[in-house]
């Protein structure tokens, strides 16, 4: 036998080896969450107006008038200057038109109202998966919640001024009463004009720096296909410019999830990013809830949906729903309503890796992981099996092809401690079993060829 069919045998035991004495293709919520969380992803929709509202002004007539009839409540006595401001907002409250005036001038108010959800890295150059609903919203929502801010930028600066006029500070009830009032005024009375309406759409994702320093990377997104928000199939491409090869999760096979199976579901919850108590800076940091499928539904348009028990909130919509390998089967898109409106707890649903793959097939995209997400996979392997040399060179190659892979450096600095303190192996006892019966194997094979081939004598 010749010495390269022997290393052939030999490399084919090795590599039988590390299959037998690697990890369960069933990843851990720790593993499932070091794996996929360097290519989750903020969706951004920025929206910027001007808004022109009427200016309006008080009936001085009619104010005097009030303010004589309170007047004449001092010769009585008893009335403090408190209850007769509340008898003033009261009566403006009740009759404001009586009060309260149009006039010819607008007020030019800039406006800009933002929806955030969650994406992901489809491949290394920058293609990213998300929810339609996310960047496609119809234009009666857009001019509601333009209209809400400005309404509420103007009553705030309104009610301000009626402070600084008068020399006095409302209480929390009266304001509340007043800010009824001006909704009153605006509804019947005034007009709201949208004007230079823009709309940009971000991917913002975490990019770290040999400090361990963690920064937040904006980047402009166009929009390459997208489908329509539910009941339509929720689902858009986007591509942003990357400067390195981006971290990527991959996608399942078109078989839908088993109803039983466990599911990672990534995103970011409303109410997490826009807590006041979590800090601006550790809002990149996705939220990892798990759940089982809890059903396969089928939508209004006859295609699949995939039920799940997983929490989730406004912000998740769009973020990827993970098996226990680590693939994405779904893309979070819409949840279940009480009756009350408030969005109930385990009735969610994922739109199916199957439709996405439908797009991404319109789009002729080659969706699947690139060198540096392989590579960061395999040190994660070696990492979790103590073989801390050896991630130290895998991790070390991630930094080479992207120096601000998300959570790189914190590895290697992580693998550097340990080897130096003398932790990790190189092989296992098992391995090591497995090796020397890799090449007693390999031996056994070389001589039986060997025998077989001498020449037997007559």
């Amino acid at each position: 036998m010749h010495f390269r069919s022997i290393l052939s045998i030999l490399f084919s035991g090795l590599a039988l080896m590390a299959t037998a004495a690697g990890q369960d293709p069933k990843l851990s919520g720790v593993e499932n969450y070091a794996l996929n969380r360097p290519g989750i992803v903020m969706i951004r929709t920025e929206y910027t107006a001007n808004v022109y509202v009427n200016s309006m002004k008080m009936d001085n007539r009619a104010f005097n008038t009030l303010l004589d009839s309170i007047q004449n409540l001092d010769h009585s006595g008893g009335v403090t200057a408190e209850q007769k401001l509340d008898i003033v907002l009261r009566e403006m409250n009740s009759r404001p038109t009586r009060f309260f005036q149009t006039t010819f001038d607008y007020i030019k108010q800039p406006e800009q109202i933002t929806s955030t959800g969650t994406g992901f890295f489809i491949t290394g150059d920058g293609y990213v998966a998300t929810n339609c609903h996310l960047i496609d919203r119809d234009d009666a929502f857009i001019r509601r919640q333009f209209i809400l801010s400005a309404f509420r930028q103007i009553t705030e600066a309104s009610i301000a001024a009626l402070e600084t006029s008068w020399a006095t500070h409302f209480t929390e009830q009266q304001r509340s009463l007043l800010y009824n009032t001006y909704a009153s005024v605006y509804s019947r009375l005034f007009s709201m004009i949208l004007y230079d309406l823009r709309k940009n759409i971000y991917v913002v994702y975490r990019s770290d720096s040999g400090s361990q320093h963690s920064d937040t990377v904006k980047r402009h997104a166009g929009v390459i296909i997208k489908g329509q928000p539910m009941p339509g199939k929720d689902i858009a491409i986007l591509k942003i410019d990357a400067k390195e090869e981006m971290p990527v999760l991959t996608l399942a096979s078109d078989d839908l999830p088993q109803v039983g199976e466990q599911l990672f579901v990534y995103g970011y919850p409303g109410p997490v990013t826009n807590n006041d108590f979590v800090s601006a800076a550790s809002a990149i940091e996705p939220t990892l809830t798990t759940g089982i499928v809890s059903a396969i539904k089928r939508s209004v348009g006859g295609w699949p949906l995939v039920q799940m028990d997983a929490n989730i909130n406004h912000g998740s919509s769009g973020g990827p729903v993970c098996n226990q390998r680590g693939e994405v089967v779904g893309l979070t898109t819409f949840g279940s309503l009480e009756n009350n409106g408030v969005l109930a707890a385990g009735l969610n649903f994922a739109v199916p890796v199957t439709i996405l793959n439908e797009y991404l097939d319109s789009a002729g995209i080659d969706a699947r992981p690139g060198s540096a997400t392989h590579r960061f996979a395999q040190a994660l392997e070696e990492y979790d099996r103590h073989q801390y040399g050896a991630a130290l060179q895998s991790f070390e190659v991630v930094q080479r092809l992207n120096p601000h892979y998300p959570g790189i450096y914190k590895y290697l600095a992580d693998c550097r401690e340990k080897i130096q303190n003398g932790k990790g192996r190189a092989l296992g006892a098992v391995e090591r079993l497995l090796f020397l019966a890799t090449i007693a194997v390999a031996l056994l094979i070389l001589l039986a060829r060997f025998v077989i081939r001498r020449p037997s004598k007559l």
